[in-house]
């Protein structure tokens, strides 16, 4: 569980607790405790096999495949896949691809509903560079229509591997993966993927074994 699901679920038992003592009603009381149960199960972060194929791109994120396109960007062609996180999922995002982060830009921003193609460019941001010494693919962290805070644990220069735990976005969200442009996808509009386990695309180059997995170890 990430640590500040503790911290709202115990100030909200706190809570529940004075006013139990300060008016005995069990309905105002069961407000705050409620809470408190929903805020420590949203909080959750379960472990996840993460495949340990060569030159596989896991999804940072748990959700639903919104958009699966080709675009063209400022460093050129670019494969997109977006992913809509509902309040639902599990919120706490992980790192596509082993190799080194070259670039983490955040960018302030609106707070449209992330479903909205806009957000993409218009919500608050994070852009995170991953370059593994022969591609580079890059991911963002969106804010959504809730959503009001983007936590992001890297720095450039970080050596980090794929599937590790990099941060969240509260509350609903989005996230967006830009891949090489002949990446060869795995996933198609309308899947539902989880974060560091599930295979987004394989790069080119490499080979195909996607069957040995390894089971993760972050804390």
């Amino acid at each position: 569980m990430v640590r500040d699901g503790l911290y709202y679920g115990i100030s909200l038992l706190v809570v529940a607790a004075l006013v139990w003592y300060g008016t005995h009603w069990v309905s105002l009381t069961a407000i705050p405790v409620l809470l408190a149960v929903f805020f420590l199960w949203f909080f959750r972060d379960p472990n996840r096999e993460i495949p340990a194929g060569r030159g596989l791109i896991v999804s940072p994120g748990d959700g639903k495949v919104e958009e699966a396109e080709w675009i063209e960007t400022t460093a050129g062609s670019r494969f997109r896949v977006s992913i809509f996180l509902s309040v639902f999922d599990v919120h706490v995002n992980r790192v596509p691809i082993s190799g080194k982060v070259t670039l983490v830009e955040y960018r302030e921003g609106q707070f449209l509903n992330a479903m909205n193609p806009e957000s993409a460019i218009l919500n608050e941001q994070t852009l995170i560079v991953i370059e593994d010494g022969t591609h580079s693919v890059s991911f963002k962290q969106i804010a959504g229509l809730l959503a009001r805070r983007i936590v992001c644990d890297l720095k450039t220069g970080d050596v980090v591997q794929r599937g590790q735990r990099m941060g969240m976005i509260k509350f609903g969200s989005r996230v967006d993966v830009l891949m090489p442009a002949d990446v060869e996808l795995r996933v198609k509009v309308g899947d539902r993927v989880h974060g560091g386990s599930s295979v987004l695309g394989v790069l080119q180059g490499y080979g195909e074994d996607v069957a040995e997995k390894s089971s993760n170890g972050w804390s």
